[in-house]
């Protein structure tokens, strides 16, 4: 009989998500998915409720962590022998897979962060070694100044269960609005958990120009993944331009750093919870 042979096809298996084009620079992914954006609108939609709210944010969730895992993780070659090896050497499958042996951290931004961070976190473990995967838990809220204008963001407590030294290092926040809340986030891991990650990763559903301006200014080597930006209080000779053209010119937040279209917001409805 003769020998195993080697498929060229699979020896490398490039992988790059269908992306809009933009220029807010090379560490924004903003994915062009008609499924996953006919999701989110319904999820946005004024008349969608609970359970749907959050059935829709784990379908979202799902797919925009296994793109983020086939993009950024890292790879290994595999030779694993199907069923057939029976009656043939050559039924052997020799192919580049993610690699399993990845340390991966996903961090709770508590409200709105919980059941995206436990979607990642159920889906790593099965896709990963689980004793290389851990989740945290950083309970945040909104600074206002004197006119309800967000000035910031504060730590209220945080559950963080060792280093993340060569790490993934994992954000999965539906609202990319501001920025300041995982800055700040971002700023204490930095500053006060031992370890440099391999590389830090914010997850969303929408951004805003005004979020990625202030997240590439504070943090340029992170990664931000989301499906949607929202730049909705543009100027119409602005909204017809390629995002991040003019982007100092480019609004997605109203006077009370809502997003416009948005959704409203994420940790209120997801919790029914409007305080």
């Amino acid at each position: 009989m003769l020998p195993a042979m080697r498929d060229c096809a699979y020896v490398t298996s490039p992988y790059r998500p269908s992306e809009l084009e933009h220029r807010y620079g090379s560490n924004v992914h903003i994915l062009a998915n008609p499924f996953l954006l006919g999701h989110l609108a319904s999820l946005c939609a004024k008349e969608t409720v609970q359970p749907n709210i959050n059935r829709l944010v784990r379908i979202l969730y799902e797919d925009l962590v296994r793109t983020v895992i086939a993009a950024e993780f890292p790879r290994r070659r595999v030779s694993v022998p199907t069923r057939m090896i029976d009656s043939s050497p050559r039924a052997i499958f020799e192919g580049e897979v993610v690699d399993r042996q990845v340390r991966v951290v996903t961090v709770n931004i508590a409200r709105a962060g919980a059941v995206p961070s436990q979607v990642a976190y159920d889906l790593l473990n099965e896709t990963l070694d689980p004793t290389l995967v851990r989740q945290d838990h950083i309970i945040m809220s909104r600074m206002l100044g004197d006119n309800d204008q967000v000035v910031g963001a504060g730590i209220g407590g945080m559950k963080i269960g060792g280093d993340v030294d060569h790490a993934f290092l994992l954000f999965p926040d539906p609202m990319g609005a501001t920025g300041g809340s995982l800055v700040t986030a971002i700023d204490t891991y930095k500053k006060k958990v031992p370890g440099t990650p391999a590389r830090i990763i914010n997850i969303h559903l929408i951004v805003t120009p005004e979020y990625l301006r202030t997240m590439t200014r504070a943090h340029p080597e992170v990664l931000v993944y989301a499906l949607r930006v929202d730049r909705g209080l543009s100027a119409p000779d602005v909204l017809d331009t390629v995002p991040g053209t003019r982007w100092a010119e480019e609004r997605g937040l109203d006077d009370h750093q809502y997003i416009v279209p948005g959704g409203g917001g994420f940790g209120e409805i997801m919790n029914n919870a409007f305080v």
